[in-house]
């Protein structure tokens, strides 16, 4: 193996162990979106590039499923109506494509999720304002100190690294993480507390 690949998954190892230490806030996450969902509020998800993608992989396992058979969960992303994105970004400005449409969707009760690995997107940062503001919930996919998103996310899962690459692997694990926890509760093999409350958890 040559040797730049070696160092890379010794580097991808050793995030990886240090990313454990954010489990129990990934749970909380995963354990807010039942509870979201069985109220009957939406997952909004975005990002830029890899992100952007990486957002399209998180609403695919909400609308899809991830392991199991079991109801559709109400998810959309932001990046992926090249129509309503351009023309946000030619009548207004490219910071704005992810904030406007936040301002016409996002209400009480539903859940705003932005992947950045720097955290200093401006329409990113911005997405995050909004959403809080239109009073849901936000969640950041980020790494290092999370940059200027992190003020404006209610739950910040900041990998333990300054490296792109090794970030959005991390950010892989982590939504696959989240995903099994709602999977597992709407198909009925887990009760979220929350989200038991409503009364929405399907039957096995």
């Amino acid at each position: 193996m040559p040797e730049p690949m070696s160092d890379d998954l010794t580097e991808h190892v050793r995030t990886a162990e240090a990313t454990a230490a954010l489990l129990p806030a990934v749970r909380a996450v995963a354990e807010l979106l039942c509870t979201r969902f069985a109220a009957g509020g939406f997952l909004y998800t975005l990002g830029n590039g890899g992100s952007a993608a990486d957002a399209q992989h998180l609403t695919g396992e909400m609308v899809g499923r991830f392991k199991r058979e079991r109801r559709p969960l109400p998810a959309v992303t932001l990046s992926t109506d090249p129509t309503v994105l351009t023309c946000i970004a030619n009548d207004y400005r490219f910071d704005d494509v992810f904030s406007r449409q936040l301002r016409a969707l996002a209400r009480p009760g539903d859940v705003v999720v932005a992947f950045t690995t720097s955290g200093r997107s401006p329409d990113v940062v911005d997405a995050l304002r909004v959403a809080r503001e239109r009073g849901a919930a936000t969640v950041l996919f980020g790494g290092g100190d999370g940059g200027p998103a992190a003020a404006h996310a209610d739950h910040p899962l900041l990998v333990p690294s300054t490296v792109t690459c090794r970030i959005q692997e991390m950010h892989t694990f982590l939504l696959h993480a989240v995903s099994e926890v709602v999977d597992r509760w709407a198909a009925g093999t887990e009760v979220v507390a929350g989200a038991a409350a409503h009364g929405a958890r399907v039957p096995a």
